[in-house]
Formats: structure tokens, sequence, C-alpha cells
């Protein structure tokens, strides 16, 4: 026990020294003048968000108390008012998240999630690599009814949940890694590719298009996916077998899953009274969120009123709530991020940063500017918590540039826009679709910057080779 103490004690000792490098790091970087036409307040606000960051990677603190700090110091340092820096806890979209976490418990409480989870063990269940590939495949089919890859990551996540507990591997008693944490990668890696292939599979893209249009750039649905189709087929491919290699789950051949998985469902026997509720609850909210923009309703509001239906019905109570902690931590430091990240475009900071790369590249040839643009815009989503965010701040800077240096316009709109989806996974923050699955405890926001990385560079290779090489063939 005592061992155990010291150990502890020393983990601190070096968490807190790390911390303090982070503290005078930032601190230097404060005091120093703000770079070019940026504001103080701009320059302020990013070497608090830089801060923010770094602790996290470093894994100095987590990324909750990381945001916390910050966003006290944000106010408290006069960087953001009150009112600025509580406006991300508002946002629907984030509170969808919230409600995610909520209905997943109760999909697994009802005993749906067991189910959901047995049969497709049942079918692909004969090894961990199998059962990756199916939930990517499935994400792919549904993509283009969700608008929402956060409301798509919320049909997604409960089943992978069930998936990984009903396996026997949990965040609470360690054996995460077992099946859990590759399961959950896997599928955050796969929503970047379902967003690619599809226009209507993220919000970003049609407004996307429409900033295009204001250009002189025309881009239609089937242009979209004859594009996206090849590159996303390769990565389909591709990306559960690089994760398998990268990040192994312990559990890899499962040979008698299939025959348990049948025992188990005999076990449960009929389809009971809660898991109808339940499945007619997801059908519906699935429903209403795939009409929603026809209809003029909120996905937020829908998934309240789910929520609302499964809390009547018993499946979810008040002391089900308490238990889900992971939901209220992760309206903390997303919103706390997010705000940051929305103000830092606001102060000005992001359309500088922009355009300061977009300068750099002049003089280069048109190809050298494309390649440039592309990579430019896809590292710099490392300082953006929202995929939308980041594409209304800089997709009309790189594609003005682009086009004055002779670059082809379809060519360089079609790839950042691809681009704005497939480097979601760059940071836990990267996507709020990421937020569902590291808030699950299955992956660590340290594993995300190093495992989505890596994934975030496989995309980027394959859509600048083959996926270029496609457009300019067949669409340009």
């Amino acid at each position: 026990m005592a061992k155990h103490h010291k150990y502890h004690k020393k983990e601190h000792q070096k968490q807190l020294l790390k911390l303090f490098f982070v503290l005078v790091f930032a601190t230097l970087l404060w005091f120093l003048p703000p770079p070019g036409t940026l504001e103080q307040n701009a320059w302020k606000l990013f070497v608090i968000f830089f801060a923010t960051i770094l602790s996290v990677i470093v894994e100095a603190v987590p990324i909750f108390t990381a945001s916390i700090l910050a966003l006290s110091s944000s106010i408290l340092l006069h960087v953001l008012t009150p009112a600025q820096a509580y406006s991300g806890f508002s946002k629907g979209f984030i509170l969808l998240i919230v409600v995610a976490f909520l209905i997943a418990r109760a999909v697994i409480k009802s005993g749906l999630g067991k189910r959901i989870a047995f049969l497709i063990i049942k079918k692909f269940g004969k090894s961990s690599l199998g059962l990756a590939y199916s939930m990517i495949a499935a994400d792919l089919l549904i993509a283009p009814a969700f608008p929402s890859n956060t409301a798509r990551s919320g049909i997604l996540f409960p089943i992978v949940n069930s998936l990984a507990h009903d396996s026997g591997s949990k965040v609470a008693d360690g054996s995460r890694k077992k099946l859990g944490s590759f399961l959950m990668m896997a599928s955050m890696a796969g929503i970047t590719i379902s967003s690619s292939l599809w226009l209507t599979a993220m919000a970003a893209n049609p407004t996307g298009v429409a900033i295009a249009k204001e250009f002189g750039v025309d881009i239609s649905y089937g242009t979209w996916v004859l594009g996206a189709l090849v590159p996303v087929g390769v990565l389909f491919v591709a990306i559960p077998y690089v994760l398998y290699k990268i990040y192994p789950p312990e559990i890899k051949h499962t040979p008698d899953a299939p025959m348990i998985a049948q025992q188990e469902l005999q076990k449960m026997g009929k389809v009971s009274k809660n898991e109808w509720i339940m499945g007619t609850v997801f059908v519906v909210m699935l429903l209403l969120w795939i009409f929603s923009s026809t209809l003029g309703i909120d996905k937020t509001a829908v998934a309240f009123l789910g929520l609302g239906v499964v809390m009547v019905a018993h499946i979810f109570s008040l002391e089900d709530m308490k238990l889900e902690g992971m939901a209220l931590e992760t309206l903390i430091w997303f919103g706390t991020l997010y705000t940051m990240s929305v103000y830092l475009n606001k102060f000005g900071f992001m359309s500088y940063l922009g355009e300061l790369i977009a300068s750099g590249v002049s003089g280069f040839s048109p190809l050298s500017i494309y390649v440039i643009l592309v990579l430019g815009y896809v590292l710099i989503h490392y300082l953006f918590v929202s995929q939308t965010a980041h594409m209304l701040a800089l997709f009309g800077v790189f594609l003005g540039v682009g086009l004055e240096a002779g670059v082809n316009g379809t060519l360089l709109a079609l790839m950042l826009l691809y681009a704005t989806n497939f480097n979601a996974i760059i940071t836990p923050q990267g996507s709020s679709a990421n937020v569902i699955y590291i808030g699950s405890g299955y992956v660590t926001p340290k594993e995300v910057y190093k495992v989505g990385g890596v994934i975030t560079l496989l995309n980027t290779a394959v859509f600048l080779t083959i996926g270029s090489a496609i457009i300019y063939l067949f669409i340009v």
C-alpha cells in the first residue's frame, strides 16, 4: 500500500513539474507583443488555448482540469467576458453530445444494446478486425441520411459501447484495451471517411459547396461522391488494418464468439418490453433526425424528447443520471474548448493565420500550391474544435488564394471540403463526434493525438494521391 502511495505521489510530482513548465512557457508568450496586425485579445486567447492543449498533450493535467483552468483564466484575465466564456454551454450540438451519453446508458440498461451486440458478434465476431469492418460499413451506409456526424455518433456509440462491454472489455476493471479501445478508435476513424463520402453526411459540406459556388465553382451531389468514392473505398480497407497494427486489441481472434453470442441470445429470450420501447424510441429519433431539416425541428430537442420518453418508461432514472458523470465532464471541457475556438476566429486569429499560410505560397507552381494549401488546411485543424468553424473561417481564404495562383477550382474546393472531414480525428476536440467516444473512457486524449495523427496522415496521403487523380481524370 505504501509503495502504491509512493508511486502515485511521484507521478503527481511529475505532472506538477510538467504543468509548471507549460505555465512558464505560456507566461513568456503572454508578454510577447502580438505578431502582425493581431489584437492583444486575440493573441492572449491563443496563448491560453495553446497552453491548454499543450498541457493535455504532455499529460500535465487531464483535459477536464485544463479546460476549467482555461475557462477561469480567460475571464479573470479579462480576455473573454463571462457571457462570452460561458456561451458554449448553451450550444445545441454540445447538449446533444451530453444527451447521447445518457441515451447510450439507457440502450445498455434496456438490454437492447446487449442484443444488438450479440447479433453483430454472431455475424462478424470471429475476429476483432471483422467487428471493426462491420461497424465502419454500417456507418458508411447510414451516413447520407445524417447531416450531423455528431448525431450519427450518437447512433453508433451505444452499439460499440455494448459490443465492448459485453465482450468483457470494460473501463472500470482496467480491461478497456481487450477490445473496447480498438473498436472505439475504429468507429471514430470511420466517421472521418463516412462524412467525406456523402455530401449530406456533415452539416459543413453543403455550406462549403455554397461558398465554392460564390467563387464560380459548382459541385453537385454526384460530383462529390464520384471524387470521394475511390479514396474512401481504399481507406475503408486500410483504416481497420492500420489500427489493428498500431493500436491492437488484446483479443484478436474470437472463434468461439459467434457460438457464445448465440447461446447468450437464447438466454435473453424474446425481445423484452423495455427493448421494444427503447428500439422504438431509437428508430423514431433516427427518423426525426433524418428529416429534421425538412420538418424544421431541432436535433437536440429530439434527443431530449427521446431521453424524456425512456425516463417516463423507467428505462432510465435519475439515479442512472447521477452515475453518468462523463456527461457533465464532457459538457464542461468541450463547451470550453469550443468557445475558445469560436472567439479565436471572431477575434481574427484564425483568419490572420490562414492568410499568413496562404500568402507564404506565392511564387510556387500551381501543383505545389495545391499540395501546400491542402496540407496547411489539414494541420491547422489542431487549433479548431469545430469542423464547421474551421471550414467557415478558412475555406474561402484558401480557395481564393489557390484560384488566384492558377490552381483548378473544382480540384481544390473538393479536396479542402473532403479535408474538413478526414482531418476530424487529428485531435480529441477535432470533431464533436470524437467527444462521445473519448468520454467513454475507452480511449484517452493522448491516444487520440497519437493514433488520430496517424489516421489523419493516412487519410491525407490517400486523398491527395488517389483522390486528386480521380478528380483530375474524371471530374475536372
